[in-house]
């Protein structure tokens, strides 16, 4: 799959392990001779249903989706770490124990996640590297995040997680502090738990609270997820999405105040939103109410998969994007456009946006025999009615990060 038109994308053929150790002999010449060249990847993601959740302690179900970075990376003994985008040529090099202070661009992510496995005692070393990917960037399918897990299977030395005495779910939330506080992005765990864990056909229900978490079998033999680019990208370091979760954070803290064992709204209710309700501003009830139905959802959602419900998960998705654009407020004009086209067409179960919102992309479950159809009203409908040019992909839910044997 190819992401055209993206600057940092290349086509599929890029990502083949050949093809990525030969683009670095071509960047490194001394790879050639090098026996330690490993090639990584990290998935993006589609979230079904949860959104806004995570930092809220709620529940999430994610899929890892085969639109994902990959590098190939030759270790080093000089502390020096050296990208670069074969897309475009683009390269940043940094020092292990001297990292930049401007944490802006991509190269931030990488350099956070140094960061935080250094802060960790993980140990890293340095590495040349090439990166290639079909993922779209600014899109809302963790691009970010991807590239920090990435980042971090090309640091660890040994690239081992049982050798370090790390699973998944560490890796994970090391990406998720990079991001956090090197980059400045307060994002949840879902992105990176989704990157690292993801199962082959599956999606990943996670408690944001407990970190318990399992794989639920998606119903596609005869459907399939659609992921809608609505080419009206997001930018969460200049968007409202620190403003969303500091307003969930202050109506914790108003509830608190008479009632100790409230810790995040995951422990909260509607009876007791209601009962509260008086002392927040109506804005921020909405907040708190998307959230609250959004977990309700997640539940309802992951019982309406593994029963191949489609009925009720087209209901679920469609109260969800209400509920994110009504009450929450992240969705777009782009988005509810996508979302209306999608379902005029027979054969679309569901559609929603997914992702923080703000622009990105929408989440479709559609049947087999009705994705031609889709693809071609969306093509031809919503440039006549945005004039923006959108992408459509057709993806499956894959294992999360790694390294390629």
């Amino acid at each position: 799959m190819t992401a055209a038109n993206d600057p940092r994308t290349t086509d599929a053929a890029a990502l083949e392990p050949d093809a990525l150790r030969a683009a670095l002999i071509r960047e490194v010449p001394d790879a050639a001779a090098s026996t330690d060249v490993r090639i990584v990847r990290a998935p993006g993601r589609a979230n079904l249903i949860g959104e806004h959740t995570d930092y809220n302690l709620g529940l999430v179900l994610p899929a890892a989706i085969d639109l994902e970075i990959r590098m190939a990376v030759m270790p080093t003994d000089d502390r020096q770490v050296a990208v670069t985008l074969l897309a475009s040529g683009e390269r940043t090099s940094f020092a292990l124990d001297e990292l930049p202070p401007d944490h802006h661009g991509w190269p931030a992510y990488v350099a956070g996640v140094a960061w935080s496995l250094s802060k960790a005692d993980v140990p890293i070393r340095g590495f040349r590297a090439v990166l290639a990917s079909t993922l779209p960037v600014s899109a809302g399918l963790s691009s970010s995040a991807a590239l920090e897990l990435a980042s971090a299977w090309a640091l660890i030395d040994p690239p081992s997680l049982e050798a370090l005495h790390v699973d998944g779910m560490i890796l994970a939330q090391l990406a998720q502090r990079a991001e956090n506080e090197y980059v400045g992005v307060r994002s949840g765990l879902m992105d990176q738990f989704a990157s690292s864990l993801g199962r082959n056909g599956a999606a990943m229900l996670l408690d944001c609270r407990s970190l318990e978490y399992r794989a639920v079998r998606l119903p596609l033999e005869e459907h399939v997820l659609v992921v809608i680019d609505s080419a009206s990208p997001r930018r969460l370091e200049t968007s409202e999405y620190n403003a969303r979760r500091a307003q969930c954070e202050a109506a914790v803290e108003v509830m608190a105040e008479s009632d100790p064992d409230v810790k995040s709204l995951r422990d909260v209710d509607l009876h007791k939103l209601a009962g509260i309700a008086g002392r927040l501003d109506e804005v921020t009830v909405r907040r708190c109410e998307h959230v609250i139905r959004e977990n309700d959802r997640v539940v309802a959602a992951v019982k309406a998969f593994e029963s191949g419900d489609f009925a009720s998960i087209g209901k679920l998705f469609a109260a969800s994007h209400a509920s994110l654009r009504d009450l929450y407020e992240v969705s777009s004009p782009e988005l509810d456009t996508l979302v209306e086209i999608a379902t005029s067409i027979p054969g679309v179960v569901g559609a929603r946006m997914t992702g923080a919102g703000f622009g990105g992309c929408t989440v479709n479950l559609v049947a087999r025999d009705s994705v031609q159809r889709l693809r071609e009203a969306v093509m031809r409908d919503y440039p006549a009615r945005t004039g923006l040019q959108p992408r459509v992909f057709v993806v499956e839910a894959v294992a999360g990060a790694g390294l390629i044997s």
